[in-house]
């Protein structure tokens, strides 16, 4: 069983990194259904407006608690962050609420330590969260059904919509483990999470390569690259998992493709904003990924330091 300090660190760096993410999740589905849908672009802004509510919750409780190292990693936010949202409020008339953005600028990190109230709060957070992801999932699911079956029509990849399903499932078991207080394994934790990480970055490089404009070519062999590589890397972190491939050698060469994927990602971000790079990526679609690599070049680190 986990103490009550970590309880509390872990679950407000998981909500800090994740409500963010499935708000945006639900923002990339309400602004890709057409006028047809409107019952279902009500729907992605009822989550998306609930998933704010959520994550301006957990601001609240975070400042001045939370692990300093997750402020520091850029998975929060980033510097770009209020400049895409802005941009994206801006395209799509989807108001955004930047003012949490511009409080989780301002967050401190500290000590949680033994503290009863806190824990309380927390459970009754990651109790809100679970029930709210819970129905997120159950509507990505219904609309992925729907795509598929081509019974319905979005401007969002079927894969892409099957992505941001997996995101939100893996939150959820995270939060469900947390409830029960279970102590994780890191290795085997490592094992999982590079194994899903690496599959996430693969499928990043191929939307990029697919939103980008015809004549972005140069990007789209780096994009291509970037896809096999991950793909390699998903299938080596595979075999870790079956005790035929070392841990240690899948999480370094892991480590330091993301390290590359997170500039590629820096500079696409700030080359959208910049209206340097000719595509249909909307400019948070860009700050999103950079984020995930943020986290996941956190969580290597961590892993490589135990594995």
């Amino acid at each position: 069983m986990i103490s009550v300090d970590e309880f509390i660190k872990q679950s407000l760096a998981l909500h800090l990194f994740f409500a963010r993410i499935m708000q945006e999740h639900s923002f990339f589905l309400q602004t890709a259904f057409t006028a047809k849908d409107y019952n279902l672009t009500n729907q992605a802004d009822s989550f998306r407006r609930a998933f704010d509510n959520l994550l301006a919750n957990v601001v609240e409780v975070s400042n001045g608690v939370v692990n300093p190292d997750v402020l520091k990693s850029g998975e929060v936010v980033t510097p770009y962050t209020l400049k895409a949202e802005m941009a994206s409020a801006y395209f799509t008339g989807v108001p955004l609420q930047t003012d949490l953005t511009q409080a989780e600028m301002g967050m401190t990190g500290g000590e949680a330590g033994n503290n009863s109230v806190l824990e309380q709060r927390v459970y009754y957070l990651n109790e809100n969260a679970i029930n709210l992801v819970s129905s997120l999932i159950q509507f990505k699911s219904l609309v992925l059904s729907n795509v598929i079956s081509c019974n319905l029509f979005t401007m969002n990849y079927p894969l892409l919509i099957d992505h941001i399903l997996r995101e939100a499932r893996l939150y959820l078991s995270m939060l469900q483990k947390l409830q029960r207080r279970e102590e994780v394994s890191l290795e085997k934790e490592a094992y999982e999470q590079e194994t899903f990480w690496n599959r996430i970055m693969a499928e990043h490089s191929k939307f990029i390569r697919g939103l980008l404009d015809p004549t972005e070519k140069n990007l789209f062999e780096t994009a291509d690259n970037f896809g096999n590589e991950f793909d390699q890397l998903t299938a080596q972190a595979q075999q870790a998992m079956d005790r035929s491939m070392p841990m240690k050698t899948v999480t370094e060469d892991s480590l330091e493709a993301t390290k590359k994927i997170q500039n590629f990602k820096t500079a696409g971000t700030q080359g959208i904003l910049e209206c340097k790079i000719k595509s249909i990526i909307i400019p948070l679609l860009g700050d999103h990924t950079l984020r995930e690599a943020n986290h996941y070049l956190r969580l290597l680190e961590m892993f490589n330091k135990i594995v």
